[in-house]
């Protein structure tokens, strides 16, 4: 399956219509500043970005779903599932992320995506647990983690921009949705 309906969302797969729009979220420094280093990506940045989300589609069977609103078809961003290479000391892992524009921040929407994205992943994917990683400090994807029945496994160090990462985990097995 690579579309989930939430009540208000649609996650599926990229098209070529969201590379703009998500490519506007990319540059906010807002949305950025907990990723990597917090640069902003670009336009082509972006591009690359969401292609290699589709390689990793074909590669694993999973990836990052766009997050489009069902009421207006926004695309508000993504949430999926990916494998954090960045990070090889947690590895072998799956890991659950989101990243959604300003405008749809505080509404519930990372909250709704991820948990549809955890039931993709017992339900469709068998997987038995997920991580989801997030620098210190981060408490708005802090949050999010522990709303989905996540609990921090482990702090630890970027390995390339140095900051403080804390790792938050479920079991799957004993998930309740």
């Amino acid at each position: 399956m690579t579309e989930i309906l939430t009540p208000r969302l649609r996650l599926r797969r990229w098209t070529d219509d969201d590379l703009v729009p998500m490519a506007e979220i990319n540059a906010d420094p807002e949305v950025m500043r907990w990723i990597d280093d917090g640069s902003v990506r670009d336009l082509e940045q972006t591009a690359e970005g969401i292609e290699r989300c589709e390689e990793e589609w074909d590669e694993e069977g999973f990836g990052l779903f766009a997050v489009e609103l069902l009421a207006s078809g926004e695309l508000a961003g993504f949430a999926g599932l990916s494998v954090p290479d960045f990070l090889p000391e947690v590895l072998p892992a799956v890991e659950i992320g989101w990243r959604l524009g300003r405008p749809f921040w505080g509404q519930g929407y990372a909250s709704e995506a991820a948990q549809a994205v955890l039931e993709f992943a017992l339900q469709d994917r068998g997987l038995d647990r997920v991580i989801s990683i997030c620098h210190i400090g981060n408490t708005a994807s802090e949050n999010v983690m522990r709303k989905l029945g996540m609990t921090p496994e482990r702090e630890t160090v970027h390995p390339v921009y140095g900051y403080p990462l804390r790792v938050y985990a479920i079991d799957l097995t004993e998930y309740q949705g």
